[in-house]
């Protein structure tokens, strides 16, 4: 299982939003490049990062401060990196090479994935094995471009479309539980799991709170590939130096 701790990133700083609303934020001390480093040496082996100035620039906005993130463990004597999967803004092949160029391990894909069938196509066979699609959920539907605009397009609906075209991993998003700390929404993900017939790996997202949540996807690995875990972290929710870590595998 991957456990993806996240950092969101705007203006610079660390935030986590509360249900995707850019007014209801939270700033944290540390720089993004700090927090990835501490989340490095505490074990963790994969990061999920959302440009959230590129989400609202419909552009990526932080490709130094990524590429610093992803650079972090090159000057170590380890050969062990962790793995970064970014989202936020990306609309382009030149933003997607580019990222890949700096290293990043997986291009997380939203807006762009979902208007431009032909696009994702086209680019998971381009670059194999490195496009991931961001499903934004509120009620069942899609939302795009940092999660305020809310389409009619239902979710299972668009990954009938897309699950035989080599998307390598799909981040499922409960928008109305992202930040609240009151459990992810296993059972839609696991309908999601099985309408893709285990074609492509998902990780589940939003409304991770406590050790036991993390627990639950460790025990269903036909489900999960991973989750995505924020504000239970930042809030000191979760022991990260202890148990959280433990799960790792």
């Amino acid at each position: 299982m991957k456990i993806f701790p996240a950092i969101d990133i705007k203006n610079g700083k660390c935030v986590r939003l509360l249900k995707g609303d850019f007014n209801k934020s939270t700033i944290y001390e540390k720089t993004p490049l700090d927090q990835a480093k501490e989340f490095s040496a505490q074990g963790f082996r994969d990061l999920h990062i959302v440009d959230l100035d590129g989400a609202l620039n419909e552009e990526p906005v932080n490709g130094k401060l990524i590429e610093n993130i992803c650079n972090q463990n090159k000057d170590k004597a380890t050969d062990i990196q962790m793995r970064v999967q970014v989202g936020g803004g990306i609309r382009t092949i030149d933003h997607i090479a580019k990222l890949i160029d700096v290293g990043v391990d997986r291009v997380v894909l939203g807006t762009i994935a979902v208007r431009d069938l032909k696009f994702l196509e086209n680019v998971c066979n381009k670059f194999k094995n490195k496009i991931a699609v961001g499903l934004d959920v509120r009620e069942g539907y899609i939302a795009l471009k940092g999660w305020k605009d809310q389409t009619n397009i239902l979710a299972t609906d668009y990954l009938m479309q897309i699950k035989d075209i080599g998307v390598s991993r799909i981040i499922y998003t409960d928008i109305e539980r992202d930040g609240t700390l009151t459990r992810p929404n296993f059972e839609e993900t696991i309908k999601i799991v099985k309408l893709l017939e285990n074609k492509i790996p998902v990780v589940v997202s939003g409304g991770v709170g406590s050790i036991n949540d993390i627990v639950a996807v460790k025990q269903h690995p036909e489900y999960f590939e991973g989750v995505i875990v924020g504000k239970a972290i930042y809030d000191g929710r979760l022991s990260v130096s202890g148990n959280i870590v433990n799960l790792l595998s």
